[in-house]
């Protein structure tokens, strides 16, 4: 580690585990009242348990990219952070609004915690994946604006990267496009038009910007070639993500009341959004394979390399499948955008976090490029116990999602949705026991940072230098 002031990232990495551990218990829970519907009712009714899934994902994430972001920023920057005592002031006020706000979902009745809130002055709340209360959004935006300013400095008063000017731009877009979630119109075309300049200009814009950079970094430190061949790679990618998923933002306008030309664009950009994801697995692999050194941290190479290869299964081949608009008639909302949302969101999002948390907690914790030997066999089962396992959770879900189409849309005598949801019922418990594995891999991860080395490897990793 070259600056002290990276060591900002820690705290940053071990709140995005501690939340995303979180995050996959209530999953966990909202898999078992699938099938028993009374499951810890009303103590944590359905409703509530998605809401806190869903929203400790987003949370978790953005402490991933902030710690990323603290941590590869100085080193790109070639200079310390502009104010690590800020990023620390940020990062309490971040974690605190956050665990007050589960608190409120789980404790409070929704329309209860609106009325606490202040949504009456501004409304904002009621919005699927923009749940979160009016002053909490508030809070969000003034940790964001205290986070650019941060780490803007540090990038405009340093040396400009292209990586650290790609990772900046997406991140200031992630702001701007947030503001977008105070914008509550009354007409409920306009409400969902808007919502998803959030949602998928999130996810399928600026949040690709931030993936690249932070997979571009890695890369050149794990497989030091020549940084000029690793940004013009990342320049293609980013390029595309921009083209195909800006205008590609068409293929949630189709059933909304939107004009019909929605059909046409939403089809064909949404269409070629697999083709960044595409190009960034050619890229991981062909670094990899043009490497000019063995990097002691094998594990870090390891979910570099399957974040491009699930983030091109996930957004791209899943995304792809439900795309086209005479196909979405059929399949929107279904088990199959469930199918998409799962293996998306886990190979382009929380797999490029866990890629620099394994690439940059050792150097955080104040030991070598990597951890030992040990340590990286299991994480590396850590990985490979939650992909495939996602990969199940994936064809699950798609195959419920399949038999859910004909049953209840698609088939001359269409079955009531909750006569279908019996009759996929199977899915859903392979989808739990995949979801158990998960849980498993998880915690393999986690236990991965506990294991020392022995004598003879420590003495061996003192000549390998920090800053590998």
């Amino acid at each position: 580690m070259q600056y002290l002031s990276q060591k900002v990232a820690k705290p940053y990495f071990v709140a995005a585990i501690g939340l995303f551990v979180g995050q996959i218990l209530f999953g966990l829970i909202m898999g078992i009242q699938y099938l028993v519907g009374d499951f810890l009712f009303p103590a944590i009714p359905f409703n509530v348990a998605r809401m806190v899934h869903t929203n400790l994902l987003i949370v978790w994430l953005l402490f991933g990219f902030m710690g990323a972001s603290y941590y590869l920023v100085p080193e790109e920057a070639e200079r310390e952070l502009e104010s690590p005592l800020l990023a620390k002031i940020l990062f309490w006020v971040f974690l605190i609004a956050g665990a007050l706000t589960v608190v409120g979902y789980l404790a409070v009745p929704y329309a209860s915690l609106a009325k606490l809130t202040g949504n009456d002055v501004l409304p904002t709340m009621g919005r699927e994946f923009l749940e979160q209360p009016t002053i909490t959004k508030v809070g969000i935006v003034v940790v964001a604006l205290g986070f650019l300013y941060n780490v803007g400095l540090t990038i405009l008063k340093g040396r400009k990267t292209v990586i650290n000017l790609v990772l900046l731009t997406g991140l200031a877009g992630l702001a701007v496009l947030f503001l977008f979630s105070f914008y509550n119109p009354d007409n409920l075309v306009l409400d969902k038009f808007y919502w998803w300049w959030v949602v998928h200009l999130w996810v399928e814009g600026v949040w690709e910007l931030i993936l690249g950079s932070i997979l571009a970094f890695v890369l050149i430190k794990v497989t030091g070639v020549d940084r000029e061949i690793i940004e013009k790679w990342l320049y293609v990618i980013i390029a595309m993500a921009l083209i195909t998923g800006i205008i590609g933002t068409g293929h949630h306008y189709f059933w909304i009341g939107t004009p019909e030309y929605w059909q046409w664009l939403g089809s064909v950009f949404s269409a070629m959004e697999p083709l960044p994801f595409f190009a960034m697995t050619v890229f991981a692999f062909n670094m990899v394979n043009r490497r000019r050194r063995e990097h002691p941290n094998q594990a870090a190479t390891l979910w570099a390399l399957g974040t491009s290869v699930m983030a091109f299964l996930g957004a791209g081949v899943w995304g792809f499948l439900h795309t086209l608009a005479p196909v979405n008639y059929y399949t929107h909302g279904t088990q199959i955008t469930a199918a998409h949302g799962h293996m998306a969101f886990y190979g382009a999002y929380v797999m490029i976090v866990l890629t620099i948390i394994s690439y940059a907690m050792p150097m955080l914790r104040g030991q070598t490029a990597a951890n030992s030997r040990r340590s990286q066999v299991l994480e590396m089962w850590s990985f490979w116990l939650m992909t495939v396992s996602m990969v199940f959770i994936t064809l699950f879900l798609t195959g419920a999602g399949i038999l859910q189409v004909y049953l209840q849309r698609y088939s001359a005598q269409p079955l009531p949705f909750m006569v279908v949801q019996e009759q996929i019922s199977l899915f859903y418990w392979l989808r739990l026991i995949a979801g158990l594995v998960f849980t498993i891999g998880l915690g393999a991860y986690i236990a991965s940072f506990f294991v020392g080395r022995t004598e003879p490897e420590a003495v061996a990793m003192k000549s390998v230098p920090v800053t590998a």
